[in-house]
C-alpha cells in the first residue's frame, strides 16, 4: 500500500512538501509516480522517478517548481512544491509501477490521495 501525506492550504507563492511511503511491496522494483486530480477533471500526470533518483520526468506546469525525490532506504518518494499557483489546487496522489510514464494505467498502485488548496 501507499500512503500519501502533507497536504494543505497555503497562499499562493508558498510551498509544501508531499510524502508517500510504501509498505507490502519491494519498493526499489517500482517506478513512483505523483498525480493530481482538481474538482470535475481526470487525473493527470505530474512527475516521476526511476530507482536511482537520477532520472526524473515532469509535466512541463511543474517544472522549475516541484522536485520529486525518493529514498529507497524508506520506501518514500517526496514532492518538493515550490510558488504555488491557484490552479495547483487538487488531490494528489503517489502511484508505483513497472515503467516510468504519464497514464494512470500504467501504475499498478495508488495511495489515497492528499488535498492541496491554493489560494490567491
Amino acid at each position: 500500500q501507499l500512503q500519501a501525506s502533507g497536504g494543505g492550504s497555503v497562499q499562493a507563492g508558498g510551498s509544501l512538501r508531499l510524502s508517500c511511503v510504501a509498505s507490502g511491496l519491494i519498493f526499489g522494483n517500482f517506478k513512483m509516480g505523483w498525480f493530481c486530480q482538481a474538482p470535475g477533471k481526470e487525473r493527470e500526470f505530474v512527475a516521476a522517478i526511476k530507482w536511482s533518483g537520477v532520472s526524473t520526468y515532469y509535466v512541463d506546469s511543474a517544472k522549475g517548481r516541484f522536485t520529486i525525490s525518493r529514498d529507497n532506504a524508506k520506501n518514500t518518494v517526496g514532492l518538493q512544491m515550490n510558488s504555488l499557483k491557484p490552479e495547483d489546487t487538487a488531490v494528489y496522489f503517489c502511484a508505483a509501477g513497472p515503467l516510468v510514464t504519464g497514464y494512470t494505467g500504467r501504475y499498478d498502485y495508488w495511495g489515497q490521495g492528499t488535498q492541496v488548496t491554493v489560494s490567491s
